[in-house]
Formats: structure tokens, C-alpha cells, sequence
């Protein structure tokens, strides 16, 4: 019990002392903010048919179906795949990537393709 105790000591000394590492502190090891990033669908396609990214920087997309019929974003690449209501808007989170090129297409409308290029 003695060495528990003293344990908890040490540990809430460090976590209370100013200037001192704490282990609670979660900012050193943040996700950097993500890049939003907004696309359009209309007449079944994509608007700007090419979009752009950094590297290694998270994204959200923001895809707006301005369509009255339902798409289905898709990309095996990105490894993302979200059904967006005619006239609605999906929101869908990329993990930071390397550098390349990644095409995404409609899958309700698979003519219905882009590409994300990421430099």
C-alpha cells in the first residue's frame, strides 16, 4: 500500500507542477487542423472535376449534390465511400496522405469521376 501511495504522490506532483511535463497534456501529440476542402456534383459531374491538398495534412470534403437524385461518393484510393442525398451534403474525413493522385467517382453514375491531387 505504501508503495501505491507513493506513486500517486509522484504522479500528481508531476502533473500539478508548473512547467513540468504532464502526461495529460494531449497538444504536443494533436492531429495538425484538417483542410476543408468543397466539391459540387451537378448534371452527374464533379465540379472542380480535379481538387488539390498538401501532403500529409488531414482533409475533410465537403461534397454538396446539387443533383435531385442520390450519389454515391467512392474512392477505393482513399478508401472512402458515403451516399449523399439529391440536393444534400456529405461530410467525410481523409486521413493526411502522401503525395499522388487519387481518382473518386459516383458510384450511382460511375462517368461521374475526379481526382484529389495531392502534392
Amino acid at each position: 500500500m505504501r508503495i501505491l501511495s507513493k506513486v500517486l504522490v509522484i504522479l500528481l506532483a508531476a502533473v500539478f507542477t508548473p512547467g513540468s511535463f504532464s502526461p495529460l497534456d494531449l497538444t504536443a501529440h494533436a492531429e495538425p487542423a484538417a483542410l476543408t476542402i468543397q466539391i459540387s456534383v451537378k448534371n452527374h459531374h464533379f465540379q472542380p472535376a480535379e481538387i488539390h491538398a498538401p501532403a500529409n495534412t488531414p482533409i475533410m470534403l465537403r461534397v454538396k449534390n446539387q443533383d435531385s437524385t442520390p450519389m454515391e461518393f467512392e474512392s477505393v484510393t482513399l478508401r472512402v465511400e458515403k451516399v449523399v442525398v439529391g440536393n444534400g451534403e456529405g461530410l467525410m474525413r481523409i486521413r493526411p496522405l502522401a503525395a499522388g493522385r487519387y481518382e473518386f467517382f459516383d458510384d450511382f453514375n460511375p462517368d461521374t469521376r475526379g481526382a484529389l491531387v495531392v502534392q
